[in-house]
This record gives structure tokens, sequence and C-alpha cells, in this order.
């Protein structure tokens, strides 16, 4: 908390609580600051926030007089870096930074990384945000600035010292990032995704890539060598660059891995090798795990004692979740979206697979819909059946996105049930013994975007909800 004429040279000894970019979020007390979005021009709602109780608006247009104070600057989107910081105390400064991006993976190697780090370090990403005992879901993998420094802030003040935090390539869009110094910065991988946005391939790389101008001198890029985008990130890759991958020249090199009732992998690291297994199943997770221990070296920690704690690494949360309620068919909940994705997923369920799989899937309305049909196709062609949903259709009908899906094939190992509780009922009462039912696109999250809404919905709610009632 400050008082304006401490975050300003102005007279006006006003009370500041907290600072929001959301004119319907204020709240008594609160900065509105009104930046400048591709269609939203924030300075159109200075008056909601004072209805809403703004003690102060931030603007950089010429405004008629306010009941409240107005300071005009030169550029809002810019200045919520000072305020954010300044009303926060630099929070961002405080705390050890590791970022991770990529289109797949990020969640996995950041919830692992938390495990690893343990009791002094938070999360935030598509999980939410997390820190002790505290789990809270949010709405955005990477949080526009004003949350964002709150929840730094929240973090430090709870005993915090580390922060692992996913940073997705729409918040470098929106240049939400542009005043953290990361310690490390960590690169999965790249395959095509979110070009609504981006429009080319050649831009969603550029976004991602950003993230590594943004090392300390002194911190580290850590990057998939196996990335065809390698050269590409590393031309921005600030600090010391290390790699890990299939690559003897790789910092950390998988000589090996099997896939048993566990994961087992073989590196080398400095010219020893090592052993680690995981119940972390799936080939996707050997690059997982391999970039956690790496970044956890790069921290300075003994990689024997990293191995120790990975053997006890617990289930992440929607991401390849096998879940166990008893029942004779193996149940997995996954956040895979992306035609790459399912591909990784669906070829380690064929390797693995007595009876059959059974695929519940659906693609988010609004964005994307040249990559519909390839996933739809890459479905169908690696389950023995499939169930088309919705998956937050926002404007578009469901019907319509199913249609989408089907553009690449004739097969016909399919169903539509639109509404996604129903669909989920239907998958589960299809499975028989030794099927596995892969339940896919939402993981964990706890809304349905339909329209300009977020109704609560949660896969695994649903799931739970399915085997009390049997």
């Amino acid at each position: 908390m400050k008082r304006l004429n401490e975050l300003y040279d102005c007279p006006y000894d006003v009370e500041i609580n907290d600072v929001k970019i959301n004119s319907k979020q204020v709240t008594p007390g609160d900065i509105f600051v009104c930046t400048m979005g591709v269609t939203a021009d924030r300075h159109d709602f200075i008056d909601e926030a004072i209805e809403n109780g703004a003690a102060a608006i931030v603007v950089s247009k010429d405004v008629e007089k306010k009941k409240v104070p107005i300071i005009k600057v030169e550029n809002t989107n810019k200045e919520l870096f000072y305020i954010a910081g300044k009303l926060y105390d630099f929070p961002q400064r405080k705390l050890e930074m590791i970022g991770i991006t990529g289109t797949n993976g990020k969640t996995s190697v950041a919830e692992i990384l938390y495990q690893l780090i343990g009791e002094k370090c938070a999360y935030l990403g598509t999980n939410g945000k997390k820190y002790k005992n505290h789990s809270e879901m949010i709405r955005n993998t990477t949080p526009d600035v004003d949350r964002l420094y709150k929840y730094f802030s929240e973090f430090i003040d709870n005993g915090c010292k580390t922060l692992v935090m996913e940073s997705s390539s729409e918040a470098m869009y929106w240049h939400r990032l542009d005043d953290i110094q990361y310690d490390i910065c960590i690169l999965t991988n790249i395959t095509e995704d979110h070009l609504n946005i981006h429009k080319t391939l050649e831009n969603y790389v550029e976004c991602k890539s950003r993230l590594f101008s943004l090392v300390k001198e002194n911190g580290y890029s850590i990057l998939n060598s196996d990335s065809p985008f390698f050269d590409t990130v590393l031309k921005y890759a600030k600090g010391t660059v290390v790699t890990y991958g299939f690559k003897k020249e790789d910092t950390l090199y998988i000589k090996d891995y099997k896939e048993e009732k566990t994961l087992n992998i073989t590196f080398v690291y400095k010219n020893k090798e090592y052993f680690v297994k995981s119940s972390l199943l799936g080939n996707f997770n050997v690059l997982n795990i391999a970039a956690s221990i790496l970044a956890c070296a790069c921290r300075g920690e003994s990689i024997e004692k990293i191995v120790k704690k990975i053997e006890n690494l617990k289930q992440i949360e929607g991401r390849f979740e096998v879940l166990d309620f008893h029942q004779n068919y193996t149940l997995i909940l996954d956040y895979a979206h992306t035609t790459d994705a399912f591909n990784h997923i669906l070829e380690y369920l064929n390797k693995i697979k007595k009876g059959r799989i059974i695929t519940l899937t659906g693609s988010a309305g609004g964005r994307e819909r040249k990559k519909r049909p390839a996933m739809g196709k890459a479905v169908l062609d690696q389950s023995d059946f499939v169930v088309f949903t919705m998956d937050d259709p926002r404007y578009e009908k469901v019907s319509d996105i199913i249609d989408d899906l089907l553009l690449e094939t004739d097969k016909k190992n399919y169903i539509r049930i639109e509404d996604r509780r129903q669909a989920i009922k239907y998958a589960l009462d299809m499975a028989k013994k030794d099927d596995i039912v892969l339940i896919a696109g939402k993981g964990r999250d706890n809304y349905m975007a339909v329209e300009d809404q977020y109704l609560p919905y949660n896969d695994y709610e649903e799931i739970v909800k399915y085997f009390e009632n049997k």
C-alpha cells in the first residue's frame, strides 16, 4: 500500500491499495491505468473505474477533469511496470526467477521444478498459483502485469525465495514480462500454436525466443537441442547457454531410456553417467525430466540429490494424470490440444495398450481453425474410438468446430456429443477391461469459455461425480 504522492511527484495525498487495468475489477482505493490494447482503449472505461471506487487514474491522453486525480504519462503500457513495481516494492527483483516456455511441456517442467526445489518455491502457470499449502486457479497462464506483480509480492510475503513460472508466447506478445530479469529460462519445444494471435509461425517463434533475451548476464539459458528452432532461439539467448537432448555434445546428454512400470533414464552430465527413475510415464517426460535436472544443476544443486528427489515426484495434475477410481481400465486426464501433443501421447499409448484407446477431445473456439483438421485426423488415426465434444467454444458453434476436426478424414470411429459432461459419461460408460480412456484438452481447467462468459466447469470434478454415482 502506498500513497499517490509516493508514486508520483504530485500534491495528492491519496491512499492507493492496488493497481488495476480492468475497470470491472476496480475496488475502492485502486489506481486505474488506461493501457492500450489492439481492440481495447481503457481510456473509454474511466467513468466505470471511478464508479467502482478508483482513487486515481493514469492516462496517456487528454481527458476531461474528474472527481479523482488524473496522472498523465507518455505511455500507459510501459508505465504499468513502474506503478506495479513501485506499489509492491519491485518484487520481481527479490525472487530467483525461473521462466519456462514451449508449446508443450512447460507446465510439466514448471511443476517438476516446483516439487524439486521445495517449500520456498512458488509456481505460477496453467495450473494456477501455488506456494506451500496454498493452491488457487487463475485465468491466464501468464497474468497481466497488475496481477502478476501482486502475485510476486504475495509469494515474497509468504516466505518464497524462488518462482518457477510458465511464460506464454501471448505474454511476450503483450510485453507483460519485459521488466523481468530471469536467473534461468528453459525452452521445452516449439510447434505450431496460437497463430490466431501471432499470425505466422515465424512471429510465434520470435515471441518464444525473446524470453531468453531477458536472462541475466550471470544466468542460464537452457535449450532443448532437438528443437527445430534451436538456432533461432540461440540468437536471443543471454547468460550461459546449456543444452539437453539426445546429442553427445549436450550439456546433459540423454544416453538411453526405457519405459517400464517406471520411466528409467540414463544420462551423462560433466562426463559422469547417472541413472534416474520416475513414476511420470511417457517418452515425452524424458525431456521434461532432463530439463528439470539441468535447471537444478545450474542452481548449484547436487545431481545425486536431484536424482533421489525425482524418484519421489508426484503426478502432475492434468498432465498425463492417471486417475484411480478402482476401475478395471486406465483413465488419463491430459491438457493435450495440439497435433504434436496428441501424436506424442497416442504414440506412447499405442505401445502399451492391451485393449482399446478411447479418446475424448474437442478444439477451442475463436482461434486456430487451421490446426483442427490435422489434429482431428491424428486423433482418429491413433485411437480406436473418439468422442468429439466442446472445449471452450466461445462464439463458435460446437458442431462447426467438430466439422473442422473431421475435414481431413473419412474415418467413422467416432461420435459427436456436444455437451462435455454427457461426453465424459459416454466415454466412461463404454470403457471395458484393459481399455485406455484419454480425456484431453482441458486438464484441470476450472471453467468453460462460452461466448464471453467463463462458466464453472472442471473435467476432474465431472469424472469424480461419475464414479460417485455408479
